[in-house]
């Protein structure tokens, strides 16, 4: 007889049993705390990049958003609240709770000083708009001398320069002169 493979963890039977002596010895009687990932989404459009952070059951006093040095943090804290007086035992614990911490290296060309953030219905939408990017100049070119003519004269009224006689031609002036 074969028998299906169950994927679920039974609430009863030996396996149960060792399951439950670790949330016995955990304090509270709960699985300790450990951090998670929660998922995210980064879309760009033309003028902002947006992330898009699931965080259900995460209150906003234990959120942080940070922008330092080009780099987007997301840090937080996610309890589970338990009533005071209330003794209970899990069965199951699928549910991350614990602290989060999500660094991502923000591109060139965003503004980061217009950084918006804002939660609905448990998700973080964090904005950043582009920044104005430097278009490029148009730079007019003219058209040159060209190298066959003679150059142009430098700009001022610069009298010729005269040729100074050359030695050769001081001394014939003096043979002819008789000295």
């Amino acid at each position: 007889m074969w028998y299906a493979r169950v994927t679920t963890a039974p609430l009863f039977g030996p396996r149960w049993s060792i399951n439950r002596l670790f949330i016995d010895t955990s304090p509270h009687g709960q699985v300790e705390q450990s951090e998670w990932t929660p998922a995210v989404n980064i879309r760009e459009t033309d003028t902002a990049l947006t992330f898009a952070v699931e965080l259900p059951g995460v209150k906003l006093e234990n959120l942080e958003v940070t922008a330092d040095d080009g780099i987007l943090t997301i840090h937080g804290d996610k309890t589970e609240e338990q009533k005071e007086g209330e003794e209970a035992r899990y069965h199951l614990v699928e549910r991350s709770y614990g602290s989060f911490t999500r660094q991502f290296q923000l591109p060139q060309g965003v503004d980061g000083d217009k950084i918006e953030a804002d939660v609905t219905d448990g998700m973080l939408e964090v904005r950043i708009p582009k920044a104005a990017m430097p278009q490029p100049k148009r730079i007019r070119v003219q058209a040159g001398v060209d190298a066959r003519s003679r150059a142009p004269q430098a700009l001022g009224s610069v009298e010729p320069r005269k040729e100074l006689p050359n030695k050769l031609d001081g001394a014939k002036q003096l043979e002819t002169a008789g000295v």
